[in-house]
């Protein structure tokens, strides 16, 4: 059956943005069942995570990241100490961003992955699993996703303009936000039950929706949080304690700091071109999702700077969450050469970073 997918002409004139990026009307699309089906049937192998390239990619972005941190906390030469920050911001930045595998893994078929991931980078840059773990799969959800119950949706293209830049500052802050949560926040809660309830509700998760709040974890993954959060409280608090008695110097705090805020602003660019925001609230299809939601496919280098891990095939991830990040590539050419041009699958591709910024703050502007 046909699906017929609307869209509405856009109000600026400029041939990059305007006639690439189309705003679309997504309550109301329907399911596009042959995009699904073929999703399903043609990545059917590609399921299975490749033991050595999660252990060899995640240990490698690491180890080169820690190497330019260190360079960057006591190089002598300037010069020598941002590049090694530059280096730094890059390659952990890629090695955080397994977090968001750890969180669709089935953990069986990766074992130990998790434990490695945390104590290697999770911990150290105050990102324990556990703050992504629970919350992303609701951004999944089918009946949650672009919902007020959504933890990792607003409806940014639709806010006032000032919300971009106050969303940016956020991740500028996150470094001393994190350090007063895990050094301050957590051991004090463990004395006043009202401030644990308000830690666990409000500043256990990496989410964007104010209104969200979490719940407390049970079960096996209650061991995970705790043993994940007394790392992290272990580690802000050596960290702070270590400065303020000079042992580690004030330049290289400063340097740690920087490398984990430039990261976390990098990470909050690639969330403003994640999705296009349009949705208001209401529950959407699988194919409305996915058109709400952005690849930014192959050529182009610099997207394997800003969405690595797979992460520039954000749409077709939301459909096929299941499929590890270096599977996702092939998948998109065999739907893209498998499915005809009037599919939805096409339009959710798009050419650049810089056109979807545009878009986002085009959006934002005609709501003053």
């Amino acid at each position: 059956m046909t699906q017929t997918l609307a869209f509405d002409l856009p109000d600026t004139p400029d041939a990059d943005v305007s006639a690439t990026i189309a705003r679309i009307r997504l309550s109301g699309v329907p399911d596009d069942r042959a995009m699904l089906r073929a999703a399903a049937e043609l990545t059917r192998d590609l399921h299975t995570p490749n033991k050595a390239l999660y252990w060899t990619d995640c240990l490698l972005s690491a180890g080169v990241g820690y190497a330019g941190m260190a360079t960057a906390m006591f190089a002598a030469s300037p010069w020598v100490a941002l590049l090694g920050a530059a280096i730094a911001v890059f390659a952990l930045y890629r090695a955080e961003l397994f977090i968001h595998e750890i969180t669709h893994l089935k953990h069986a078929l990766l074992p130990g992955f998790r434990l490695g991931w945390n104590l290697v980078v999770g911990i150290p840059l105050l990102l324990p699993s556990f703050m992504y773990e629970g919350i992303h799969t609701i951004h999944h959800a089918r009946t949650r996703y672009g919902t007020e119950q959504d933890p990792e949706y607003l409806p940014l293209a639709r806010m006032k303009p000032w919300t971009l830049p106050l969303f940016l500052l956020v991740s500028v802050l996150m470094p001393i936000g994190l350090l007063l949560r895990f050094a301050v926040l957590a051991p004090l809660s463990l004395v006043f039950p009202k401030l644990r309830r308000l830690v666990v509700a409000r500043y256990s998760g990496l989410q964007i929706n104010p209104s969200f709040e979490r719940r407390e974890p049970e079960g096996e993954f209650r061991r995970q949080w705790f043993w994940q959060e007394l790392g992290a409280s272990l580690f802000a608090i050596t960290l702070i304690g270590i400065t303020v008695a000079g042992i580690l110097p004030l330049r290289a705090f400063l340097a740690y700091v920087g490398i984990v805020a430039a990261s976390a602003v990098i990470n909050q660019v690639r969330t403003l071109v994640a999705h296009l925001w349009e949705n208001e609230g209401e529950p959407l299809t699988v194919t409305a999702q996915y058109l709400d939601s952005v690849n930014v496919p192959e050529p182009g280098f610099l997207p394997y700077l800003w969405a690595p891990v797979g992460l520039r095939y954000h749409a077709l991830h939301h459909l096929l969450p299941a499929v590890p990040y270096h599977a996702l590539g092939e998948a998109h050419r065999r739907l893209a050469a498998a499915l005809d041009p009037s599919s939805a699958y096409h339009k959710a591709n798009y050419p650049s970073l810089a056109g979807l910024v545009m878009k986002l703050a085009q959006g934002t502007m005609r709501q003053r």
